[in-house]
């Protein structure tokens, strides 16, 4: 092994070493957000949500629960309602 080599196995060691420890620091400086994320996610399961509000569906679900319910007058058209047929 000569000089080259080992300057470049040192190195690529100590860039390694740094990567490590600044992905440990990162993670160590956002733990107290998790462990409150957490915390806040395991209260909300044992006591329920603090105010629960009305769920969000996409157009996807609610075109289907119109079509399934046979509300026409919901604002989304169907193949039906487009024709003139009800």
């Amino acid at each position: 092994m000569n000089w080259d080599n080992l300057s470049l196995v040192i190195l690529a060691a100590f860039g390694c070493l740094t990567l490590l420890l600044t992905q440990v620091s990162e993670v160590l400086a956002k733990l107290p957000q998790i462990i409150r994320a957490w915390r806040q996610v395991r209260n909300e399961l044992r006591n329920g949500a603090p105010d629960a509000g009305p769920t969000l569906t996409t157009c996807d679900e609610r075109s289907a629960v119109d079509r399934d319910s046979g509300i026409r007058g919901s604002g989304i058209r169907d193949a039906d309602t487009a024709s003139g047929e009800e």
